[in-house]
């Protein structure tokens, strides 16, 4: 447990396990505790990196600099507090803006990219849309009634609860920082798209009301060489809802990317 000083926040992180350095970047929903079901799986092969995007979580800033346009050199700071030069970035919904700002502007310091349920900022007609109802949703309902699935939600009520406490830790989000947050989207235009060089997965989940599976399949088409898998039964957090069908498929992959 640490923390690092990143262009005025303060920004904390853990590191752990050895091995080629993976990053998790999670979403709007998340913290660093987020990745609770995959730390015994990727700890073991891999020198494992979790942190809270500056003001979630432990992490701190003032409101005035909060800004998602800093998350990837937020990042960067952290791997250079740990001295990793090089690092894969498995990305969750609002990470994918952190991953993939970092895998076009610092291509030399990722050696892979991961975008689970995330458009990783970039703009179609089917994803504008579909996060203009999301975000509507999420301030109604909840982040949890919207991010998981209703059935995972009827049959796991106690995950559900702890999906919404570990929610709950990101306590500094008041609902005027979320809507500044929502009026910098800063989309990534196709030109910088047609430069990618990392090797990308997009994951996307068959019950995903937020970025649905037609709207990641706009988005992988213009990514140049991005597999696409899809997997079943969960809604915007599979990470959360079916973990071992999530690793395995981001383990695969790492396996044929990472140094």
């Amino acid at each position: 447990m640490a923390f690092v000083q990143a262009d005025g926040a303060s920004i904390y992180y853990e590191a752990l396990g050895g091995g080629p350095a993976v990053a998790f970047a999670h979403g709007a929903g998340g913290n660093a505790a987020s990745w609770w079901q995959q730390v015994p799986v990727f700890s073991e092969r891999y020198r494992m990196i979790m942190f809270d995007h500056r003001m979630y979580g432990r992490s701190q800033c003032a409101p005035e600099n909060f800004d998602r346009g800093k998350f990837s050199d937020d990042l960067m700071a952290v791997l250079d507090a740990e001295g990793i030069e090089r690092t894969a970035i498995v990305c969750q919904s609002m990470g994918g803006w952190t991953g993939l700002q970092a895998a076009l502007e610092r291509p030399d310091r990722v050696s892979c990219l991961v975008l689970s349920n995330t458009s990783g900022g970039v703009s179609t007609p089917l994803v504008a849309e579909n996060i203009k109802v999301a975000r509507t949703r999420f301030a109604s309902e909840g982040f949890g009634n919207v991010a998981l699935y209703s059935g995972f939600i009827e049959h796991h009520p106690d995950l559900a609860f702890l999906y919404a406490q570990i929610s709950s830790l990101n306590a500094q989000l008041t609902p005027e920082v979320r809507a500044q947050m929502a009026g910098r989207d800063n989309p990534v235009t196709e030109d910088a798209l047609s430069r990618l060089s990392v090797p990308t997965l997009l994951i996307t989940s068959e019950n995903d009301v937020v970025f649905p599976p037609a709207a990641i399949r706009e988005v992988a088409a213009l990514m140049p060489g991005a597999e696409l898998v899809e997997l079943p039964e969960a809604g915007h957090s599979p990470y959360f809802e079916t973990p071992d069908a999530f690793n395995r498929t981001v383990g695969a992959f790492l396996e044929q990317h990472t140094d």
